[in-house]
């Protein structure tokens, strides 16, 4: 048990070893906080949620950042919830984090963890949001970063990783390709094998220095996006909506959320927790083959390449995304490329001025309401998720 003096420990939820710190468990499988935080009181006063700490408001919720000095922050979270009601939906505005996107929700989590734990110098693989995200919040920690990203990366995003002083690495090939040259590069075959009770405290990852700030496999970045449900149930004061739909690449907003939610339900400060719906990109869905089979995956037989930043083939923790989308009684679906551009137009019509990823949810949403997943007089929250200001 942790005494609250120290790092919390991690646990694998498969075999049940706990561990100090590893990138992911010895018999191969993604960890989690051995003991996440629960509030035992019920949810606090809008007086008592002090909107300028940001998602460290929701601290009794986080297993990081026990010591306020160790966080690692640019005043990150609290994003608008706003009405769109051409959609019929509320939108969280994820896109004006610090570096333009959601993913400094788990930037911030994992480089406090970092801070925690003494690391000196991180690594990560992206597609450009999590890599610039974690090369920044590592600049403001004082710690070396390096970044391996698709030899295609937007410009905008290489532009904000080397600015930031972290060291881009950019790989030919697809997604896969990028995150095979960063575990070659940390030492991947670390963590296989051994007994699946012992207890782990060695932190070896292949004999590198280097940690693996993955926003794939670290728990603290989930943790992190976790808060996306925190800030949406306290704005509606305790309340959750009837569905949220997000795009579903890896799952680390889409399993932040489910995360979040299922806490806050546990702490007895929510009701219900939302249905939640992954939206993934025609060709390259995973998700919704599993669920769907393959013409549901590919429905019009194209990839939605502009969809760059959820093209992920092989998510890492795609159990656990399956098995939110059936506790939840959601789903996951695929958007074509024609979908996604008349749906980006859209958005840009409307005020919202969005990467093309974005666009994939609300796109969805009028999908599933024509299905007759989503009625149409339920609260329904969209996060729109990147800036176009990075293309």
């Amino acid at each position: 048990m942790d005494d609250g003096n120290g790092p919390r420990r991690l646990q694998c939820p498969a075999c049940s070893r706990t561990t100090l710190d590893r990138w992911r468990c010895r018999c191969g499988e993604p960890l989690a906080f051995a003991e996440p935080p629960i509030p035992e009181h019920g949810p606090p006063a809008p007086g008592d949620i002090d909107a300028r700490n940001g998602l460290w408001a929701f601290e009794q919720l986080l297993p990081v950042g026990a010591d306020p000095r160790d966080r690692v922050t640019l005043g990150e979270g609290m994003t608008p919830l706003v009405d769109a009601p051409e959609w019929g939906a509320s939108f969280k505005l994820e896109y004006v984090f610090p570096t333009g996107s959601f993913k400094d929700r788990g930037a911030t989590t994992t480089l406090t963890r970092a801070v925690e734990i003494g690391v000196d110098r991180v690594v990560e693989d992206s597609s450009g949001n999590a890599g610039a995200a974690i090369a920044t919040y590592a600049a403001r920690a004082g710690i070396d970063a390096e970044i391996y990203v698709p030899a295609a990366v937007a410009e905008g995003k290489l532009r904000a990783i080397r600015r930031a002083g972290a060291t881009p690495v950019r790989v030919p090939g697809d997604r896969a390709a990028v995150t095979e040259a960063c575990l070659a590069a940390i030492g991947g075959g670390e963590g296989e094998g051994g007994e699946p009770n012992a207890a782990d405290d060695t932190g070896g990852d292949g004999g590198t220095d280097a940690w693996y700030a993955s926003h794939a496999w670290n728990p603290a970045f989930f943790e992190g996006t976790a808060t996306f449900a925190y800030e949406v149930a306290f704005a509606s004061d305790w309340t959750a909506p009837d569905a949220v739909v997000t795009p579903l690449g890896h799952g680390t907003l889409f399993l932040g959320a489910y995360w979040g939610f299922r806490r806050l339900h546990r702490a007895g400060w929510i009701d219900d927790i939302p249905r939640l719906y992954g939206v993934q990109a025609a060709g390259i869905a995973p998700i919704v083959r599993e669920l769907h089979g393959p013409e549901a995956a590919d429905p019009d037989g194209t990839i939605a390449e502009a969809a760059d930043g959820i093209q992920i083939a092989e998510p890492v923790r795609s159990e656990g995304v399956l098995a939110a989308i059936r506790g939840t009684g959601g789903d996951a679906i695929a958007v074509g490329a024609d979908d996604l551009s008349d749906e980006l137009d859209r958005l840009h019509a409307a005020g919202f001025y969005t990467e093309p990823t974005c666009a994939v949810a609300p796109a969805a949403l009028t999908i599933l309401r024509e299905r007759g997943e989503i009625g149409p007089d339920e609260e329904v929250v969209v996060p729109l998720t990147g800036s176009g200001l990075k293309k």
